[in-house]
């Protein structure tokens, strides 16, 4: 993922905010032999970014942050409730042969198992439906509520969780998604999936909007 890279300009305004700040929007100009109105654009990219803080009737002051730190907080921003996407659900009484039909019907890779009253109790990945396929065993027979990992061994997250820390826990259990669920009475409801494709996207976005 790139840096936020400023122009020559702009870096000349973040030097001079550095030095001298505060500073007001007319004493910038003043010194790069500019107007207030060319200036303008410049500062608002530079306040929105975060490179500089500006406070009405004081002026403009340097944040003190480097560009990869801008980074950083512009990426521990990004909350799962965001990005995350529509759950495929199925019940845990389900036939391990249903539950391989939805698997490729809806095209994921993981599929969380819940039980009557919709609380999560299992979560299938495409290894564990292979595996139970490669038995001898009547899939249509076969629940799979008996090859799923159990609670409380399932890795999930909640909507306000970051993306950087969803990211580290799929990358440390070596899994393609997680669960987003909301605690209840009851257990865990759930009310979304977490994707690495949902991540990438997500930093892919971020990395577009600070290249412009």
């Amino acid at each position: 993922m790139r840096t936020i890279e400023l122009n020559k300009r702009q870096e000349q305004i973040v030097q001079i905010v550095k030095e001298q700040g505060p500073i007001t929007g007319e004493q910038i100009a003043e010194q790069l032999n500019l107007t207030r109105a060319t200036l303008r654009p410049d500062l608002a990219i530079l306040t929105m970014a975060g490179f500089l803080d500006a406070r009405p009737r004081v002026g403009y002051f340097y944040t003190g942050k480097s560009s990869n730190q801008l980074l950083s907080d512009h990426i521990n921003k990004l909350l799962v409730k965001d990005h995350q996407s529509i759950p495929v659900v199925v019940n845990e009484n389900v036939s391990v042969y249903d539950a391989i039909t939805a698997m490729f019907l809806e095209d994921v890779g993981t599929l969380f198992v819940v039980n009557d009253k919709s609380i999560l109790t299992g979560v299938l990945s495409r290894k564990d439906l292979l595996r139970a396929s490669i038995g001898k065993q009547d899939l249509n027979q076969l629940p799979v509520h008996i090859i799923m990992t159990r609670m409380p061994n399932i890795t999930w997250c909640e909507k306000e969780d970051t993306l950087r820390d969803v990211a580290y826990r799929l990358i440390e259990r070596q899994i393609d998604a997680l669960p987003v669920v909301k605690k209840t009475e009851n257990g865990f409801e759930v009310i979304g999936r977490i994707t690495k494709t949902n991540i990438t996207k997500a930093f892919v976005t971020l990395s577009r909007d600070d290249d412009r």
